[in-house]
């Protein structure tokens, strides 16, 4: 429960601590701290499994986010790293997983440490970073770049005021000037997400083939409507930027409609990150280096359970009480989804 409530629910162990005190079981802050040093040690060679079966994807999304940590006197702004793998768009079998790992700082030099083993698709934004991953000549193999639709139409999005036009209409006020030009990019790069709904969790084939036949043709009409438009606008102008940053991207944006295993958006490494955007504001920092470490690997266990539709805190309280004496050869029984799987047969026989 303390490990769930602490990564899971993102309740620090201070409060977990005034907690128990207030129903009549006194823990100190540090015994609290022992035991989560301990779980994690536990934990640690299923953590080591989790990242073989992430990294064994033929495709990753990968995304990165803030983490305050304590210092001498403040707080610095360490990074916490996400790649998941989830299959299920493509109609893949493999069970859905995420790995976390924890950085001081945001250098490239990390993602390429991350990866170092992985050769594949990589979803993600276009942090510079990662750009050494996807050189010709990467040793074992070049991670080939697929772009996210979803952070090119933001600004398009953004400029066409909808969201601020919504509100204002639902205030019963008038509502105001939209950028046409704007609108339209929101309306083209619609048309494909409307398009990627039609066909998730299709083969990769049956994918490719609806995407040569229906998408391909408006992504050749998009570019040559980006590039007529922005002939026309200043460098400074934020349409010309929202369209340069696609159109130098383009082989990446556009690598979707020959291969049915990427998707158009790089949602799922941003919905495994947003429990600590949400916690952040509740635990404020991390204690320490240490802790950054000990923190993604709980989020790495705690995430793959949710993807997979597992209690993690039932998970937890099982895999803690039996691992000790749980067979080294047969560890993978205890990852989320294998354990979920025996939990339905074990059912099942009862």
């Amino acid at each position: 429960m303390i490990m769930f409530e602490k990564f899971g629910q993102h309740q620090p162990l201070n409060r977990q601590a005034e907690r128990y005190a207030r129903e009549g079981v006194p823990l100190s802050l540090s015994t609290l701290a022992d035991q989560v040093g301990a779980c994690c040690a536990v934990l640690a060679p299923l953590s080591q499994r989790l990242e073989a079966h992430v990294l064994a994807a033929e495709r990753l999304h990968g995304d990165d986010t803030t983490v305050p940590v304590l210092a001498r006197g403040k707080t610095d702004t360490g990074r916490c790293w996400v790649y998941v793998r989830d299959d299920r768009p493509f109609g893949g079998k493999a069970a859905p997983a995420a790995m976390f790992y924890y950085s001081r700082d945001r250098g490239g030099t990390h993602p390429q440490a991350h990866l170092a083993s992985y050769a594949g698709l990589l979803q993600a934004d276009a942090y510079g970073g990662y750009g050494k991953l996807y050189e010709a000549d990467r040793k074992p193999g070049p991670i080939l770049e697929a772009a996210c639709w979803v952070h090119a139409r933001r600004p398009f999005f953004a400029l066409a005021d909808l969201a601020q036009n919504a509100r204002r209409v639902a205030q019963g006020k008038p509502p105001g000037v939209i950028s046409p030009i704007a609108l339209e990019g929101v309306r083209r790069i619609d048309a494909l997400f409307a398009i990627e709904r039609d066909i998730n969790g299709h083969s990769a084939e049956q994918r490719r083939a609806v995407r040569q036949a229906l998408s391909a043709p408006l992504v050749a009409e998009l570019e040559a409507w980006m590039r007529e438009q922005r002939a026309t606008l200043s460098r400074a102008n934020d349409l010309a930027r929202a369209m340069d940053y696609m159109l130098k991207r383009w082989a990446a944006f556009t690598r979707f409609i020959d291969d049915g295993r990427i998707c158009l958006s790089n949602n799922a490494a941003e919905r495994a990150l947003r429990g600590i955007a949400l916690g952040r504001k509740s635990w404020l920092f991390a204690g320490s280096d240490r802790g950054g470490q000990r923190a993604a690997a709980m989020y790495s266990l705690i995430v793959t359970a949710k993807l997979n539709d597992v209690d993690p805190q039932a998970w937890l309280a099982d895999v803690l009480g039996r691992i000790a004496t749980h067979p080294a050869s047969r560890i993978d029984d205890l990852l989320p989804w294998n354990w979920q799987a025996c939990r339905v047969l074990q059912n099942e026989a009862a």
